[in-house]
């Protein structure tokens, strides 16, 4: 009697953990859904008292007027610029740091940084803009897309460096070992065995910067004074009138092709992470 109660105690407790990834999916997808149907209604359906989920008659002109209003193309690549520079920049940076800290963990210095993460992330962002904007403004970087870059790295390192400094103590220590002992230097053995084994760190850390870069409004807001230097998000903004009134129809249309890339990114960069993973693993 145990033993055939205990297989479907099992099944029962798998139905109910895909039921809750079910519900758990739906609560995700449940703005873009809604998001991609508002952005094909035409302004009859989004005036009505219950639009319905499925547009009656599906139109582009949100997308026309939303290009035709806004500037989306120019504040596209001004996001594109930033958000690759600061993703690169910030991988650049980290790298070294986070494996110094997985090697010498338990050093002073590595302590010091790992607080630095902790308290780094407890700052909100209204307590540093005023001297970040004085700061800038002396280094005359307002209203400049390298001065946001600036902010963007500095602002996603700390939690950057915790992320690859976890996967760099993954690595063994013995693969390293190993190749010392035939010979390989310092950096032949960081080039051909640690780093094939961080490259999904690393695309992690990437994406992770990209879309922390790409996303952000605040910022932006303040930083940048020219139209010309807008990032997206900024102006999805000037969808929405002087009393509050949104022009619901092109602003989801603007706002649906906001967050493809990120979408995009995402669904090709979780393959090479996967990938990235065995190949390293071979490599060494």
């Amino acid at each position: 009697m145990n033993r055939a109660a205990a297989p479907r105690g099992r099944r029962a407790a798998r139905a109910g953990q895909y039921l809750a990834l079910l519900g758990y999916l739906v609560f995700l997808a449940f703005p873009l859904l809604w998001l991609l149907s508002t952005a094909f209604k035409p302004p009859r359906e989004l005036m009505s008292p219950d639009p319905g989920w499925i547009p009656g008659h599906p139109t582009l002109d949100n997308f026309r007027q939303a290009f035709d209003e806004q500037p989306l193309l120019r504040a596209a690549a001004n996001s594109l610029t930033a958000s690759v520079a600061a993703a690169a920049i910030t991988v650049v940076i980290a790298t070294p740091m986070a494996y110094v800290m997985a090697r010498h963990h338990r050093s002073p210095l590595s302590r010091a940084a790992t607080g630095w993460v902790v308290v780094s992330q407890a700052f909100p962002f209204v307590l540093v803009i005023i001297p970040l904007f004085l700061v800038l403004k002396n280094l005359y970087l307002i209203n400049s897309l390298s001065g946001l870059i600036m902010v963007y790295v500095v602002w996603s390192l700390p939690f950057a460096l915790w992320m690859l400094a976890g996967y760099a103590r993954a690595v063994p220590r013995e693969l390293e070992e190993a190749a010392a002992v035939d010979g390989a230097g310092r950096l032949r053995i960081l080039v051909s065995v640690t780093m094939p084994l961080l490259a999904p760190g690393l695309v992690a850390t990437a994406l992770f910067a990209f879309i922390t870069a790409w996303n952000e409004f605040f910022f932006a807001l303040v930083l940048l004074k020219t139209p010309q230097k807008q990032t997206m998000p900024v102006v999805l903004t000037h969808f929405i009138g002087a009393e509050g009134v949104a022009d619901l129809g092109p602003l989801a249309a603007a706002s649906l092709l906001a967050t493809l890339p990120s979408l995009v990114l995402f669904a090709v960069i979780q393959r090479r992470i996967t990938s990235g993973t065995l190949a390293g693993a071979v490599k060494s």
